[in-house]
């Protein structure tokens, strides 16, 4: 593992157990960097801000991707949940532990909610650049919200309940939305 890659590891971990004992809200990047023996200045080089370690999503351009690479002729909404399951089911299964904590804390955080709310945004709009022209822009847009809106209810009921697996709440979300029952 390369120096920046495991500095940046490092963080990620350090933050977030400093964010569950004890809280976002009272948790500096101070404290962060001095726990993980570095600066904060490297911190700051690693992230724009606190907030960023958790609610910045690498798996943002691959959920676009998987909807942009879903057949085009498919209506937007089926277009877009079927993108993102498909982007879900190739996540590693050691990632969700890191997953499921970082919700937990955007969860427990008026200000980590307002920003993954803005995060969601983003991922709306590249999601909806992905879905096919010949539909309209509202569609599209509509679609990507909808998903975006059963994803984000699905994260949250996932962070909270340890014997749900994440794959399951995801697929009761999306299938809600393609009006099936689970």
């Amino acid at each position: 593992m390369a120096r920046h890659e495991h500095t940046h590891t490092r963080l990620i971990e350090t933050a977030l157990k400093l964010f569950e004992t004890q809280g976002f809200e009272r948790t500096t990047v101070a404290q962060i960097a001095d726990a993980a023996g570095v600066t904060q200045m490297t911190f700051f080089r690693h992230f724009p801000s606190k907030a960023a370690v958790v609610t910045v999503d690498p798996y943002d351009p691959a959920i676009a991707a998987a909807v942009g690479a879903q057949a085009p002729e498919l209506p937007p909404l089926l277009r877009a949940t079927r993108g993102l399951r498909n982007a879900l089911s190739a996540l590693d299964e050691r990632e969700l532990d890191t997953v499921r904590r970082r919700v937990r804390i955007i969860a427990g955080s008026d200000a980590l909610r307002a920003d993954m709310a803005a995060a969601t945004s983003a991922t709306e709009k590249a999601i909806a650049e992905q879905l096919p022209a010949a539909c309209s822009r509202l569609a599209a847009r509509a679609a990507a919200a909808a998903v975006m809106a059963a994803l984000t209810a699905a994260l949250f009921e996932w962070a909270h309940d340890d014997s749900l697996p994440m794959a399951d709440a995801v697929e009761a979300s999306l299938c809600t939305l393609e009006g099936r029952l689970v």
